[in-house]
């Protein structure tokens, strides 16, 4: 069959994606050999994959395929997340703007089903993208965060944490969205820092004609102030023990407290109390027995409470107040104001303290064994020098969890309560009134079951995926089951770093708590995506590509190269859709060698070489094979050290340059003679060997090229074919070990590098032949490699113990080079040559003897890099010496 011009991937891609499935080579079972397993951090069922997840799905994918292809029995578990906020606001948003229905409007069950819906409708979009960039998952284990058998899981585990007392329920101070409608953790609240202004404001003093002026960043809540407090040993306070003073715009009556809380030297030294719109002013309200005053509604507009501009949106109240307050006299002043707010991550609005009734989980019990798990070495953290504080810091300074949400869509907190407000946990109604008729302390006289009303909350989403690498093997709802025995822990969890707190630790915690072992060994934290101008991608400014646009246009295998290629552990990486082209390019590279590797099949000869015979014909062979083998050995060592960029490098590497662009070139048969058919084995038996250490990387057309070699058996497929051990670095070949031909294959390489480009500076044409004379004590390596320097410089090589006259000098890797060509040498355009590069090497020798002279750098730079630079000096006094003794001749 005929080659395509270019790889074309949206013919292989569904190809061998289909093959892949119908094969089942991803879905896994218990067996006999050791698990790999991973699951995948569940993505929301709102979305789609932005280039974040394209990153984490592609790191994912590498590993499983790496571990299926080393002999592991490998599972990869897909899924997604309910995402309650997100979920939930979008399905209000559908329904208002296609159906004209609000929330309100509708019971539990009937928005529940209107989620579902859009849940079937909206959730497939994300595995499809899963399903299109490669990933080799088994689609046999869709786990969903609201699945039937999880939603009991989550149930479980909030019952059995609440009989251990350690979640309770009670009014606190809480994070509050507005516009979700809901209570958030300290962890779901991002701080910036913005400009804003400070506002000082009269309060009159009662029975005087004085006035104490607050200075305070939000006027609008001033309607909920109920005390002023100043410090104890303020002086200018002291006469106002046991007074009163008025609040604006409402009259109130509020009484003047001391409390040394209160710092003298921000504004005026006298702090408006308002407890329900301040975590401290709480704190302070519940030390002085001080009234609580709600002033806003929980979507963020002015309750009855406030008593004026009711109704109204708190920041439009904000304005209406200051106008007030200039009306009345009261506003003294206003100045410019460095602040920091906090915003809620799931719907960006600024989030609210709150006094709420909620559902807590203690977490210092659980934090306990979940830090000492990694502090000991027992969970391992890449890059660890980045992350470990951070994880550290989380648990070292734990709170307590507010797990309660106000919305519809979740698991629904199991709590059950009597009319008369008594409250028993439990899975189900009538596991709850079983407790209840248990316990002498019910009047079940005047109590029927029907009368228990289920809490209307539901869980906070995190509570339900901490529990994901046990769940998904159904390890909650079926402890010590067959499958989590064998899958559990699993082996590798790859994540963005902004969620170490959120899941990671979390899960260490549950796994800690329920399964008694860690839940994974190690935890590879991804960088953070950003455009080229260093900014977060996002939606709202428009600088997250499309992946399935990007797919459509490259094909997934050079989408996964250039997000790999960028992709340094734990860093942030700037994409820039030119690494992408770079893949495509690198597909058409490798595709050119197919198509050339084929053209050569056409023109084997059946003679072969014996080694015995001539070694030099198959030293290409043996230089490949130690190359080959030095970079299985480092890309297995960067691999197990999740320098997963470092080793796409390698490969890339090793296949663009020193199989396409030098081995292939050193073998290539002259024009119209035949193809040696050792070389042709080996190069195809080399191609092989490289596209399997590059398919975990790039799985489609590496697939594409290994079918394409050879004709293969049924079953003979690159995605499970088995890795061998790598062959030790040490290997003799022919009595030489294989640092010694690498050390060829490098002295080669920058001869004809050398010798081309003393040919382009010179302007001798390519057709020209050249002759060229070498002063070297390695005479016997030029001889090995004689016949393959000779094709590519088009030139014959000759061995001379002292200048050449009239030829055109160089210095390359020590060795004395003479240029000798066919036309005469124009001498002064030659002359020119020699002095500028003379010019360039006496300043080059000048900067390095500056470095070596430089005790502090001798001193404290590692002991090779001091070579290279000693190694500098020498060969460039070489080449020193070599051009001006040219320059003498001339």
């Amino acid at each position: 069959m005929e080659l395509s011009k270019n790889f074309i991937p949206a013919e292989a891609e569904p190809k061998w994606n289909q093959h892949w499935t119908d094969r089942k080579y991803f879905n896994s079972t218990p067996d006999h050999r050791p698990s790999f397993t991973v699951v995948i951090p569940p993505p929301n069922v709102t979305g789609v994959l932005h280039m974040g997840h394209t990153l984490n799905e592609t790191v994912q994918d590498i590993l499983v395929r790496k571990a299926r292809m080393s002999g592991f029995n490998a599972c990869w578990v897909p899924g997604s997340d309910h995402a309650s906020i997100a979920t939930e606001a979008k399905v209000v948003q559908m329904l208002e703007k296609e159906k004209g229905i609000h929330k309100s409007d509708l019971t539990r069950a009937e928005f529940l089903r209107y989620a579902f819906e859009w849940k079937e409708k909206y959730g497939g979009i994300i595995y499809n993208q899963i399903d299109r960039l490669g990933c080799s998952v088994d689609w046999s284990r869709v786990t969903f965060t609201m699945d039937d058998h999880y939603y009991k899981a989550v149930i479980k585990v909030f019952v059995d944490l609440s009989k251990k007392g350690l979640i309770y329920r009670g009014a606190r101070m809480i994070n509050w969205d507005p516009e979700a409608k809901t209570a958030l953790s300290d962890e779901e609240v991002e701080y910036k820092d913005i400009h804003g202004k400070l506002y000082h404001v009269n309060y009159k003093i009662e029975g005087s004609e004085e006035s104490i002026v607050i200075a305070t960043q939000r006027p609008e809540t001033i309607m909920g102030d109920t005390a002023i407090c100043v410090n104890p040993n303020d002086p200018r306070y002291a006469h106002l023990k046991n007074a009163h003073a008025f609040v604006p715009l409402v009259n109130r009556r509020i009484p003047i407290i001391f409390d040394e809380y209160v710092d003298p030297a921000f504004g005026t030294g006298a702090l408006k109390v308002t407890p329900a719109h301040d975590i401290n002013d709480y704190n302070l309200g519940l030390k002085h027995n001080l009234e609580v005053v709600d002033t806003l509604n929980e979507d963020g507009t002015l309750s009855e409470a406030a008593g004026v501009f009711i109704g109204e949106d708190r920041f439009k109240a904000r304005k209406l107040v200051i106008a007030a307050l200039k009306e009345n006299g009261s506003l003294v002043k206003e100045e410019e104001y460095q602040t920091r707010l906090g915003y809620s991550q799931r719907t960006g609005a600024v989030v609210e303290p709150r006094i709420s009734t909620q559902w807590f989980l203690k977490m210092k019990e659980m934090a306990t064994p979940a830090l000492e798990a990694v502090l000991k070495g027992d969970i391992r953290i890449h890059p660890g020098d980045k992350f470990l504080a951070t994880y550290r810091y989380w648990l070292e300074n734990v709170k307590d969890w507010c797990i309660s949400r106000q919305l519809w869509w979740g698991q629904q907190i199991p709590a059950w309560y009597t009319p008369d407000g008594a409250c028993v946990v439990a899975a189900t109604r009538e596991e709850a009134w079983e407790e209840i008729i248990s316990q002498p302390a019910f009047d079940l006289t005047r109590l029927t079951i029907d009368q228990l009303t289920q809490d209307n909350d539901v869980l906070d989403t995190w509570f339900s995926s901490w529990l994901w690498p046990m769940e998904v093997f159904n390890g909650i709802t079926d402890p010590g089951n067959k499958e989590v025995r064998y899958y559990y822990p699993t082996s590798v969890l790859v994540t963005g770093q902004d969620i170490i707190f959120f899941w990671v630790a979390r899960m260490v915690m549950a796994g800690m708590h329920y399964e008694k072992m860690i839940p994974f060994r190690d935890v590879y934290f991804t960088g953070m995506v950003r455009d080229k101008q260093g900014r977060k991608m996002s939606k709202s400014l428009g600088n997250s590509p499309d992946l399935l646009e990007l797919i459509d246009k490259y094909g997934a295998d050079a989408v996964r190269f250039g997000i790999m290629i960028l992709s340094p552990a734990g860093n942030d990486l700037l994409f820039d859709e030119s690494s992408i082209e770079q893949g495509r390019n690198f597909n058409n590279k490798m595709w050119n060698a197919l198509k050339l590797i084929g053209m050569w099949k056409a023109r084997a000869a059946e003679t072969t070489v014996n080694d015995d015979q001539d070694h030099t014909t198959n030293w290409p062979n043996y230089w490949f094979r130690c190359r080959l083998n030095a970079a299985r050995l480092e890309v297995d060592q960067l691999m197990t050290q999740f320098r997963l960029s470092e080793a796409l490098k390698t490969i890339y590497s090793l296949i663009w340059d020193d199989y396409c662009s030098w081995y292939l070139e050193w073998i290539k048969p002259a024009y119209d003679a035949p193809v040696n058919k050792d070389h042709l084995e080996s190069a195809i038996g080399f191609f092989e060997e490289l596209v399997q250490l590059l398919h975990p990387f790039m799985p489609f057309i590496t697939e594409e090229i290994y079918h394409q070699l050879r004709d293969r058996k049924e079953g003979d497929d690159l995605c499970i074919r088995q890795f061998s051990k790598p062959e030790t670095f040490e290997r003799d070949i022919n009595g030489k070990d294989a640092v010694k031909f690498l050390d060829e294959g490098v002295l080669l390489k920058d001869v004809i590098t050398g010798i081309r480009d003393v040919r382009n500076r010179s302007q001798i044409k390519p057709k020209e032949s050249i002759s060229v004379h070498v002063n070297t004590s390695n005479k016997d390596i030029y001889a090995m490699i004689r016949s393959i320097l000779e094709k590519q410089v088009n030139g014959s090589l000759h061995f001379v113990e002292a200048a050449v006259p009239n030829t055109i000098a160089t210095v390359i890797d020590r060795d004395q080079f003479y240029i000798e060509t066919e036309q005469p040498i124009d001498s002064g355009h030659h002359r020119e040559e020699l002095v500028r590069e003379l010019e360039y090497l006496k300043g080059f020798l000048v900067s390095v003897e500056k470095k070596l002279g430089n005790e502090r750098f001798v001193q404290n730079a590692k002991p090779d890099v001091v070579e290279m630079e000693k190694k500098k000096k020498e060969d460039t006094i070489s080449k020193i010496k070599v051009i001006e003794d040219s320059l003498s001749k001339i």
